[in-house]
């Protein structure tokens, strides 16, 4: 991580929601407050979740923003990552600030979403996450030409809970999940192209089963990377399961299953060959027109 993301990341930590002064821009998702029905944690659980003080991990969002990561000889892609943590937590810096400068590096311009955690609902905890994403897609479309984004190559990246996340603004594009804010809104908040990371919560990750019933793939759904790992618990045959819907109703799909390197590695450097992952990516999005005029 450079050192400007090292002096960068604390006034995240801290929530701040405005750019820093020779940093990279924090966009607010929703400026005139969150959508109408958001659950109000318990005043316990909002001061637990405060009281972590982790320079690589964001405990306590709820004021969602995106941070915005201008490509390196952009050439029109962008990508939303979100970061994993169980909708807990973010894995803000090895799930988030260092995919965003791999993929920049890469010509494609990154905002790294900071969606609402800890779990507002234990049940469907991605139901506001949801429409953090949904926003977040809608924005980054409004406000395409001014960060020099084609808003028909915009995808959407994350990890674990995050992986999960954006499988589900994948899925459920199609539904609105907040009343209209403002023009951005009137955009469509289905993501051009979809890669989940070690994703979880696809199924019972205990014992195996079906894939969850929000887990509904149709023709609609966008193309799909996924990168997961034999021992990740069920993830790899559940990512698997997920694999032969889209291949049933013939979306495009790329799905690598690894034989080691279990969870959370994020992009970090190791001697298992999952650590090659995000360049295996980078070539599927190249692959699949994605990066048109890249070098």
């Amino acid at each position: 991580m450079d050192s400007k993301l090292k002096l960068l990341l604390p006034a995240l930590v801290a929530g701040a929601v405005t750019s820093l002064a020779g940093e990279k821009p924090v966009i607010q998702l929703w400026p005139q407050g969150l959508p109408e029905g958001a659950v109000q944690l318990a005043a316990e659980k909002v001061a637990k979740a405060k009281a972590v003080k982790d320079p690589e991990r964001i405990a306590w969002v709820d004021d969602p923003t995106m941070t915005l990561y201008p490509a390196k000889k952009a050439n029109g892609a962008g990508l939303i990552i979100c970061p994993g943590g169980g909708y807990n937590k973010l894995a803000w810096v090895k799930e988030g600030l260092e995919v965003a400068e791999y993929f920049s590096s890469q010509g494609i311009t990154c905002l790294v979403l900071q969606y609402r955690v800890p779990r507002r609902d234990p049940d469907t905890p991605h139901t506001e996450p949801l429409q953090d994403i949904q926003r977040a897609i809608r924005v980054t479309r409004h406000r395409a030409k001014e960060w020099g984004i084609d808003p028909t190559r915009l995808g959407v990246l994350g990890f674990s809970a995050g992986g999960h996340l954006v499988t589900m603004s994948g899925l459920h594009s199609g539904k609105s999940t907040y009343a209209k804010v403002d023009a951005a809104d009137e955009l469509s908040a289905r993501p051009d192209f979809v890669c989940p990371i070690y994703p979880a919560y696809y199924a019972d990750e205990r014992k195996p089963g079906p894939l969850k019933p929000e887990m509904m793939v149709t023709k609609q759904t966008p193309p799909v990377f996924i990168s997961v790992t034999s021992d990740d618990a069920l993830r790899g045959y559940n990512a698997a399961q997920f694999y032969l819907e889209l291949r049933k109703r013939k979306v495009p799909v790329e799905l690598h299953i690894f034989h080691k390197g279990g969870h959370g590695y994020g992009i970090r450097p190791s001697a298992n060959p999952v650590a090659t992952w995000h360049h295996r990516c980078a070539d599927w999005i190249r692959a699949m027109g994605f990066l048109k005029g890249a070098q």
